[in-house]
């Protein structure tokens, strides 16, 4: 019989998944509970959403990866173990004690001579990077006020054929709301408008129901690149 989805019962499928395909890991739950302790947010993706970007980052045999949105490090170690020994991970955060603390969390995952930290906000750190190797993959999951800043970033250091992964699309299903009036729903509207008519992009969204609740993701890929 179907059962139709309430909190209690997708979050028991979300664990039951995270159970079965992604289990435990000391390194990770590690860094989310120093994270917890340290008085941030729990904010960070969650468990089968982190194994999602660590099998997009080897689906495309990426090498250099930037995230933009460092938090605790939970999602950047997932990517840092996606990428070879010899790739790099370049993850962006603005508060320089944050910074220090995923450092931390890095080096007891053993993947910090993969993880390069940027300290400052996106608008700053962003445009120190032109010059670059290109990127091959992307993942945006700080303000999203300023998504469609980061995006444009993203097909600047990015080449063709570049992944693209917006986190937080869904919004609780705020983002399908024509007057909402709230800025980080708008933010994210704007990037999602952004992906669909900027030539640079093609790019889809699903929603998700997890530990984190309802929201959603949208994954693209960079069709050119330059600025706007």
């Amino acid at each position: 019989m179907t059962q139709h989805p309430t909190p209690e019962t997708w979050r028991r499928v979300d664990a039951y998944f995270s159970e079965t395909l992604v289990g435990h890991d000391e390194a990770l739950e590690a860094a989310v509970a120093d994270q917890e302790a340290a008085g941030l947010p729990p904010i960070e993706v969650a468990p089968v959403n982190g194994k999602l970007l660590h099998l997009l980052a080897r689906m495309s045999g990426a090498r250099r990866v930037l995230e933009i949105g460092t938090l605790g490090g939970y999602s950047t170690i997932w990517l840092a173990r996606a990428v070879p020994d010899d790739g790099r991970v370049v993850t962006i955060e603005a508060e320089p004690r944050i910074a220090e603390l995923a450092r931390r969390n890095f080096e007891r995952a053993g993947v910090a001579h993969k993880v390069e930290v940027r300290v400052g906000r996106g608008e700053h750190v962003l445009p120190t990077l032109t010059g670059e190797e290109p990127f091959d993959f992307v993942f945006i999951d700080a303000d999203k006020e300023s998504n469609t800043l980061y995006l444009d970033w993203a097909a600047r250091l990015g080449h063709p054929g570049t992944v693209v992964v917006v986190d937080n699309v869904g919004r609780g299903g705020e983002v399908a709301n024509p007057a909402t009036t709230v800025s980080n729903v708008i933010g994210t509207q704007r990037g999602l408008e952004m992906l669909a008519r900027d030539p640079r992009f093609d790019a889809t969204a699903l929603q998700t129901l997890d530990a984190k609740g309802w929201d959603g993701v949208a994954i693209a890929i960079v069709t050119a690149v330059g600025g706007t």
